[in-house]
């Protein structure tokens, strides 16, 4: 079932995206006077199509729906008669021609402001960046960070959710410098840590950014708090019960779910010595672990499943909503700000800083269609904004067959004061080709081996 819901959200989210930047180059060259002779969403075998308009417009839904196309009337691929030169897209300006190019990623640009302008309207759920763990030796832990600690902002930025306070340390990484973020400890006292984000290298390696930082967010399940317990499990043959917390192991102390299951599982089969608090007494007990093996590893476990507290959940839940206007302001920055922060990744990519894993294919990006359409409305539109982003940035890209491609040429042109010569025009549609193929091989094999683990 989650499969059929991927595949759909992709199509759904694809088809829509592809819709509105071919709607981009539709609309302004229609404003500029040039006939659209076919306005094609997907490639391949038509699927449904309607002829429509003054000019005869043929409009296609297509089989395979991973981009589109608007053909325009044009010289250089078929004869023109004379009374309709006039609206042939190469007779047209350069600025003209610049515009109609340009219009499809502005679309995207255009879309993602909408999509956050409603996200923020119907409202941005989360939990409140509470931090659970902190992995000893990390960078989180250099700088002083604790758990419980609750941040309020990074630098001037405030974080009322996870989700922004990642955003904004990532934002912060990609400079590469130290981070002042101001956090709200667990006696209560506001305190601001440290974090060294000068190794760009690390911080835009695979993975999620937390887990680089060495910050695990709080759960329900984060306090080191015993709730079911599997029947002749260790735990249970040591006579621990549901509710009971761990203070210490082998005098060792545990603050968190995570320390104490990294503490179980580097032990199996042997015995740990336990404090554990039960009805407000402090218990010494001996605990004998069992095991089983993980990744060709034995690993110690205990049987026992965190106890979630379904209340504190409640209350650490967060949502940021806003009216129509400062939505909109909202959704304008959010956009600038991933635009910049997209353009600054793919930089990193370039220069090595950045590993190539992080490029994601459409398997990647199906999933996570899914997974944003299982979670409501405003996560999918979220996912939407950003994916829309990242097309009109890539469209503008200086590649032959691309937009920016097309662009750069016409900036040859202005300059030179003629076209490109046919043939550069071909070597260079030959060689964007062979640049998209790469993209995409690199792109499909990340998402194969994600799958294979």
């Amino acid at each position: 079932m989650s499969i059929l819901i991927s595949i759909l959200a992709f199509i759904v989210a694809i088809g829509l995206l592809v819709t509105v930047h071919e709607f981009g180059h539709y609309w302004v060259a229609r404003r500029c006077g040039v006939k659209v002779q076919r306005f094609s969403i997907g490639f391949g075998r038509p699927l449904w199509t309607r002829v429509a308009g003054r000019d005869r417009t043929e409009y296609v839904i297509a089989a395979i729906p991973l981009g589109g196309y608007v053909k325009m009337l044009d010289e250089r691929e078929e004869p023109v008669p004379e009374a309709e030169r006039h609206r042939a897209f190469n007779r047209q300006t350069v600025g003209r021609r610049m515009a109609i190019v340009a219009a499809g990623p502005a679309a995207n640009f255009l879309f993602a402001i909408l999509a956050y302008t409603l996200m923020f309207m119907v409202g941005v759920g989360g939990i409140k960046p509470v931090v659970g763990h902190v992995e000893p030796g990390s960078l989180a832990a250099e700088g002083g960070f604790e758990a419980r600690d609750l941040i309020l902002r990074v630098n001037d930025t405030e974080t009322a959710t996870w989700e922004l306070a990642a955003l904004n340390l990532l934002e912060q990484g990609l400079d590469g410098r130290r981070v002042e973020v101001l956090v709200r400890d667990a006696q209560g006292r506001e305190v601001v840590r440290s974090l060294d984000l000068s190794d760009r290298r690390r911080l835009l390696d695979e993975g999620p950014l937390l887990d680089k930082l060495g910050i695990v967010a709080w759960h329900a399940w984060s306090e080191p708090v015993l709730g079911e317990l599997i029947p002749e499990g260790a735990a249970a043959r040591a006579g621990l019960r549901s509710g009971d917390r761990i203070l210490q192991a082998d005098g060792i102390r545990i603050d968190s779910w995570q320390s104490w299951v990294a503490h179980v599982q580097a032990r199996p089969e042997q015995s740990i010595e336990l404090w554990i608090e039960r009805d407000g007494r402090r218990e010494f007990m001996v605990i004998r672990t069992d095991s089983r093996e993980v990744n060709g590893e034995r690993v110690g476990l205990i049987g026992a499943y965190p106890y979630v507290d379904e209340a504190t959940a409640e209350a650490m839940r967060a949502q940021v909503r806003h009216g129509p206007w400062i939505s909109f302001v909202h959704g304008v920055e959010r956009t600038w700000d991933m635009s910049v922060m997209t353009l600054r990744v793919m930089w990193r990519l370039l220069t090595g800083e950045a590993a190539v894993s992080n490029i994601a294919g459409p398997i990647s990006i199906a999933e996570y269609a899914g997974v944003t359409a299982v979670i409501g409305l405003s996560a999918f539109l979220g996912f939407l904004a950003i994916v829309s982003i990242s097309l009109g940035i890539i469209n503008l890209l200086p590649i032959p067959i691309l937009d920016g491609g097309h662009l750069l040429y016409y900036c040859v042109e202005l300059i030179k004061g003629s076209p490109v010569s046919p043939t550069v025009e071909a070597i260079g549609q030959r060689v964007g080709i062979v640049m998209i193929g790469l993209l995409m091989t690199l792109a499909f094999y990340n998402d194969f081996m994600r799958i294979l683990g």
